[in-house]
């Protein structure tokens, strides 16, 4: 209507006023409602053709969409073992720090695992003294063993020097079995030294690497006791918290609840624009938006990212070949923008329904001494037409609250 009512001032007034003073025709009399369109017909043709121009104009280099919204990122609260609640320590609603306990799981077999765990380190320590203990015994036995096989060797090294010094006094068979006994002490000795090597290698070795499997399974059930206490991943804010001891959990198919992190929704705007502008819709652009929960305001943004790709391509490989045919609605182009000042966006609520106008600067290129007045002078008329999106972005902000608490019928 507002552009209507802009070209009819430069077409159908014209042609009125020209009829009336220069043709001397009146209203009422020559121009009637009923001859309105024979005797008005050039500026009422010229006024639609202007019409349609400028508003094609106007929504092509100066876009406005009411698909926008302040999205936001959830946190599901998931367990990493699946199990029955114990105790919750928060309520429906709640702000939580990074590490907060939000509930915790029946941990009777994680517990039950941590002692034992516990149980074989203390064995194993308890192995360790009896080693130390088995490792003096063992010493104690070669010294023993020792002693023998030095007192049978030294029998046999005086009856072997008396048989040397006087033939026949000491019998053969005598020294033959001396000899026997001394090797059998030898044996003895180097058994009893095997005897402590083995039990210095398992007080040193074994026992030692029995400790650290024991205490990595110690770890391993802390870890496994540790994931029943669920906390907070970030700071935020737990919303529609609705878990009560006894509930059983799940992390594939029950979580416990959102967690909403801090900041979350309130930095930046998403807006879907029509395929039509993805030429004209640009990083850089200056916009403007008025959001539901914060009416009558209007909000000065940037654009600060364009996406690449329209999400309503996006398609899964399966078994089944993709037909274009299924594609009903023909997806938007996705828009990020920022408050242009800082505290921009303080009061609008995240998730909030908004609308968005954008505006084309020609300002660097008409700046240009290689552009032509004509070229210069159509990037000025487009430049000017923002004004008129402008304007209807605030009559839209005005009317909001009207149309949604009145009209709405709600």
């Amino acid at each position: 209507m507002l552009e209507l009512l802009l070209c009819s001032l430069v077409t159908v007034l014209p042609d009125y006023l020209y009829r009336r003073y220069r043709q001397g025709k009146r209203f009422g009399k020559e121009i009637t409602f009923y001859s309105v369109w024979y005797e008005l017909r050039w500026g009422i043709t010229g006024c639609l053709m202007l019409t349609v121009a400028l508003i094609t104009m106007i929504f092509y280099y100066h876009p406005s969409t009411s698909s926008a919204a302040m999205y936001f990122r959830t946190i599901p609260i998931l367990p990493e073992v699946a199990g029955r609640v114990a105790e919750v320590h928060v309520d429906f609603s709640a702000s939580v720090k990074k590490g907060d306990v939000l509930f915790r799981l029946d941990s009777s077999k994680q517990q039950a695992a941590l002692e034992t765990a516990k149980r074989k380190i203390a064995e194993v320590e308890a192995s360790l003294i009896s080693a130390r203990a088995d490792l003096v015994k063992a010493e104690a036995q070669i010294g023993e063993a020792k002693a023998a096989w030095q007192q049978t060797k030294d029998e046999l090294d005086t009856k072997s020097e008396l048989q040397r010094r006087s033939p026949g006094t000491v019998p053969q068979r005598d020294i033959e079995k001396l000899q026997v006994a001394v090797d059998q002490r030898q044996a003895g000795v180097d058994a009893a030294s095997a005897a402590r090597e083995a039990v210095a290698l398992r007080g040193s070795t074994l026992l030692p690497a029995e400790k650290a499997s024991a205490e990595a399974a110690m770890a391993e059930a802390q870890v496994d006791l540790d994931k029943t206490y669920i906390r907070a991943g970030v700071d935020g804010r737990v919303e529609q918290f609705l878990l009560r001891t006894g509930d059983v959990v799940n992390q594939m198919m029950r979580p416990a609840g959102i967690l909403i992190p801090e900041g979350a929704g309130r930095r930046a705007l998403q807006a879907g624009f029509g395929q039509i502008e993805a030429q004209v819709m640009k990083p850089g652009m200056i916009a403007e938006a008025t959001c539901i929960s914060k009416p009558w305001v209007i909000i000065p943004l940037v654009v600060t990212a364009v996406q690449d790709y329209i999400a309503a391509g996006q398609f899964r490989a399966g078994e089944q070949l993709v037909d274009p045919q299924n594609l009903r609605q023909p997806g938007t182009i996705l828009v990020f923008l920022e408050p242009l000042y800082n505290g921009g966006l303080d009061g609008v609520t995240p998730g909030s329904s908004c609308i968005v106008n954008a505006y084309t600067s020609n300002h660097d290129v008409i700046a240009d001494k290689n552009t032509g007045a004509l070229r210069g002078f159509a990037l000025h008329v487009i430049d000017a037409t923002g004004l008129v999106h402008a304007l209807l972005l605030r009559i839209q902000a005005l009317l909001l609250p009207v149309k949604t608490l009145v009209l709405s019928g709600h």
